[in-house]
């Protein structure tokens, strides 16, 4: 990687962000999926910057090894290089990562989204986990105020565990609200759920805001699908659709390229070619405002079928992009992106289709 470092350093010259790192990621067999989505999220600024405030602020011991330390401890070691540009090998992050899940353990083709949602929800788990040591840590250390609050507390263990909000929340948590509307009384049944990010149904020759469109489309229950209606008191007709109720700062679409076909009966990958823009206007929310996203970071599945292949992915960085592929690192230009809509004919030589987007929120800061 020297030779292709230094190819970065020259491409950028005097354009080279202060204080920002190019590394690679060195890929211990089939460690693709992993390292194109730590690339996608090193370069998602609020997220990294919270990542290395908390390896900050928490002396990490060596022996404390869960996957928030050992990603911690990954992005610090990236960002303290000497070096602008080079190659770093994730070996603890990797190997705590197969200890911690079997799904991840053996040398076979991963699932990128499924490592992403793993993550963050081993990392949250964590946070919460450290939440609640400290604050009965905190509840032992002063006996006064234990007993002053002593009737509430018996209540508050009873009752639902309060979530915390931690900043992986604040990233990358929306709120979807499903709504069911009874077609005899016309009474709104709404239910919010939270998603850290959307996984989308595909068409050929479609675009992301068409998905997003199909996604929030009305759909009429009928027949066996009836709804019950709580007014009614009965199975009724229904028209149900999905609402972003609460736009998150950093939305994450999952294409579903990957689909389980009946007759072959297993799954296979879908090449449609499905426009991701690099501004994206939210429109399908309920507070019918336009949330307005810009891209920056797409991971890429490369191959022609769901059980092979090899993970890239884009990230734009100080308004330029590059381009990650384990241990290498170039820069591309922001016109290769649409190279990676995907195929409009079924069979074609490109293989290389966008899988997940990652958009910022603009209107509150920029991160690039």
């Amino acid at each position: 990687m020297g030779a292709a470092g230094s190819k970065l350093e020259k491409a950028l010259g005097d354009q080279f962000p202060e204080g920002e790192r190019y590394f690679g990621l060195e890929n211990f067999g089939n460690t693709c999926y992993c390292n194109s989505v730590l690339q996608a999220l090193y370069f998602c600024v609020p997220f990294r910057d919270q990542l290395l405030d908390y390896y900050a602020n928490n002396k990490i011991v060596g022996d404390e090894d869960n996957l928030l330390a050992c990603l911690a401890d990954l992005f610090t070691q990236i960002s303290s290089q000497k070096k602008k540009t080079g190659v770093i090998a994730p070996k603890r992050f990797v190997q705590r990562l197969k200890k911690q899940n079997e799904l991840f353990r053996s040398y076979m083709h991963q699932d990128a989204h499924e490592f992403l949602n793993f993550l963050l929800n081993e990392i949250v788990d964590t946070l919460e986990k450290e939440a609640q040591a400290a604050k009965s840590e905190q509840e032992t250390s002063s006996p006064a105020e234990k007993t002053a609050n002593g009737p509430h507390k018996a209540h508050a263990n009873g009752g639902p565990k309060e979530q915390l909000d931690t900043w992986v929340h604040k990233n990358f948590q929306g709120i979807l609200t499903n709504e069911t509307r009874c077609l005899r009384c016309e009474t709104v049944t709404a239910r919010d759920e939270t998603f850290f990010d959307l996984s989308l149904d595909i068409e050929q020759n479609s675009s992301i805001t068409s998905c997003l469109k199909n996604f929030s489309s009305t759909e009429t229950l009928n027949a066996e699908d009836k709804f019950f209606c709580d007014k009614c008191c009965s199975l009724q007709e229904a028209q149900k659709r999905m609402k972003i109720k609460k736009p998150p700062q950093i939305l994450v679409i999952h294409l579903k390229r990957f689909k389980y076909i009946e007759q072959l009966g297993r799954y296979k990958k879908l090449s449609y070619r499905v426009v991701f823009p690099l501004e994206l206007k939210l429109s399908n929310t309920v507070e019918d405002a336009d949330s307005e996203y810009s891209l920056f970071a797409v991971v890429v599945h490369v191959g022609s079928g769901p059980n092979h292949g090899h993970y890239v992915s884009l990230v734009k960085s100080h308004n330029h992009w590059l381009f990650f592929d384990d241990e290498n690192v170039e820069m591309i230009d922001e016109s290769a992106v649409q190279t990676f809509f995907g195929s409009a004919q079924e069979y074609s030589s490109n293989t290389d289709h966008g899988y997940i987007l990652f958009y910022e929120r603009l209107g509150n800061g920029h991160m690039s």
